[in-house]
């Protein structure tokens, strides 16, 4: 399972690798970006904490790294940068590459368990197990004792629920525009019934942040940021308010933070205009 450089990029001082692996829990190539900070490259002694991105429906590990500004704010802390694919390619899986929110693209953050997306949509093990065990096998500089987690939109959906279905695995958890409450949209509906069946309500309340945060027990210092201006948002896409509502009932939302940005829409704008917020939040609880 070795690592094969593709670019080496110059960035705030750091550097921005494009790798690709074989993953065997995807069954095959995955592509990701990982960014240095100068912290590590210019004291080889100096191990840094490592903030993983979630991306998107559609977006690749190239979007955060090259449109979401986290170099920035990563670069001056000294936090290494995770930007994983979003889902298998190339699978040959009939009826993969029909849509943007169902398939290639769009792999949830989940394990499928309906065939024939059980053989290789299994981006939860990826994201929580094997990337990990490669990347900080790899990289003796990276500190597995500190890691966060933060995405957007579907990758927004993914932080949420990796970190409150694994307490302790992540020191903190932030999101742009999250799908909060996938069991009552149509992107979660769509991405549930196709990769777990349309049967398995249990098996989808145990894969939604609204459902999860009712019953988490650990602090809750999150942030989110949700532009007024989303046009998904206004569709029903997001559903932040039902994640705000569940938390407080559970009593757990005194540092649950979500921040209505005027104007703002789902983009990389967006983003980029709050990225230094999630890096600083981050920062907070990887160096506290």
């Amino acid at each position: 399972m070795s690592l094969q450089t593709k670019a080496t990029i110059a960035s705030f001082g750091g550097k921005l690798l494009k790798l690709t692996h074989h993953a065997s829990s995807t069954n095959c190539e995955m592509a990701f970006n990982l960014y240095l900070p100068p912290q590590i490259t210019t004291n080889p002694l100096h191990k840094v904490p490592v903030l993983f991105y979630l991306a998107g429906l559609a977006c690749t590990g190239d979007n955060g790294a090259e449109k979401g500004f986290f170099q920035h704010g990563a670069s001056q802390h000294g936090i290494a940068v995770v930007y994983p694919d979003t889902s298998p390619r190339g699978l040959k899986i009939a009826g993969e590459d029909d849509s943007y929110d169902f398939g290639t693209g769009a792999g949830f953050y989940i394990n499928a368990t309906k065939d024939p997306w059980s053989k290789g949509y299994n981006m939860y093990n990826y994201i929580t197990e094997e990337l990990p065990k490669l990347i900080f096998s790899s990289y003796e500089q990276l500190d597995s004792s500190r890691v966060s987690i933060f995405g957007h939109s579907m990758g927004g959906h993914g932080a949420l629920t990796l970190f409150l279905k694994n307490p302790g695995k992540y020191q903190s958890v932030s999101a742009f525009a999250p799908i909060a409450n996938p069991i009552n949209c149509q992107w979660g509906q769509t991405a549930f019934k196709g990769y777990f069946g349309e049967d398995q309500k249990e098996l989808w309340k145990e894969n939604d942040a609204t459902e999860l945060v009712k019953k988490y027990k650990g602090p809750l210092d999150v942030l989110i940021d949700v532009g007024t201006g989303d046009n998904f948002y206004k569709q029903g896409q997001l559903l932040p308010e039902n994640f705000a509502k569940a938390a407080k009932e559970a009593g757990n939302d005194q540092d649950l933070n979500i921040r209505y940005q005027t104007d703002h829409d789902h983009s990389y704008f967006t983003i980029a205009s709050f990225a230094d917020d999630h890096i600083n939040h981050a920062a907070k609880h990887l160096f506290g």
